[in-house]
């Protein structure tokens, strides 16, 4: 058996024996494929583990970047409960559409705002704004901009929040500082600048599964 398909069996094993991925769930990520987008959702027990952190902090307020078809949504919309607040940033609105459909299927649509746009202009907009500080902020959008967005997520929120930023290790091409890929570039400024400021303590770690080999990163502001 090649090691990736083990990855993947491994991946099925721990979510059959630990996730209860219900048919909400199950109906997202299948809606996502029946619309042409692409296959690049968190894995069950990924989700599972977003929803674990955010229930582990406390959170009722939660930013992601990237919603695809909401399946990551959905289970962070779940864990910060029904008097909880889940903003999620999608840039393009076909996916988007995909989305609120998934969310207001799992019961959790009225939990959770949809900002289309780029990710930079609608976090810069939710900072000058003065929104409320979130408790958690997902990073899954384009890796190009993660420095970026790190920036952006440290105005909005506050001592305590928990950032996680996914797709980190790039297949191992994250340790190739030549790499004229963007997402490697945007991947090491986003760990340059957890490991740099003071105001973040901060970790990440590879992964294998049915997503390949990648990692995630983990922070909390201090």
């Amino acid at each position: 058996m090649d090691t990736g398909a083990q990855w993947s069996d491994v991946d099925d094993y721990l979510a059959g024996e630990l996730v209860a991925e219900d048919e909400a769930l199950v109906a997202a990520r299948e809606l996502g494929r029946e619309r042409g987008l692409p296959p690049i959702e968190v894995a069950p027990n990924q989700g599972a583990f977003l929803a674990l952190i955010a229930r582990m902090a406390g959170a009722r307020r939660v930013l992601e970047l990237g919603t695809l078809a909401g399946y990551s949504t959905i289970w962070l919309a779940r864990a910060v409960g029904d008097q909880g607040h889940v903003t999620t940033v999608e840039l393009d609105p076909r996916h988007a559409e995909v989305a609120q459909e998934n969310l207001s299927r799992a019961g959790v649509g009225d939990r959770v705002q949809i900002e289309v746009g780029p990710a930079l202009d609608v976090l810069t907009g939710l900072a000058d704004a003065g929104t409320e500080p979130f408790d958690l902020v997902f990073i899954d959008a384009d890796k190009a901009n993660m420095a970026a967005y790190l920036e952006l997520a440290l105005r909005l929120t506050h001592a305590g929040s928990v950032v996680v930023g996914d797709n980190v290790v790039r297949r191992g091409a994250v340790v190739d500082p030549s790499s004229d890929d963007p997402s490697v570039q945007g991947a090491r400024a986003f760990l340059r600048g957890l490991g740099s400021d003071p105001r973040l303590e901060a970790t990440a770690l590879q992964t294998v599964g049915s997503k390949g080999w990648d990692g995630f990163a983990v922070a909390r502001v201090r």
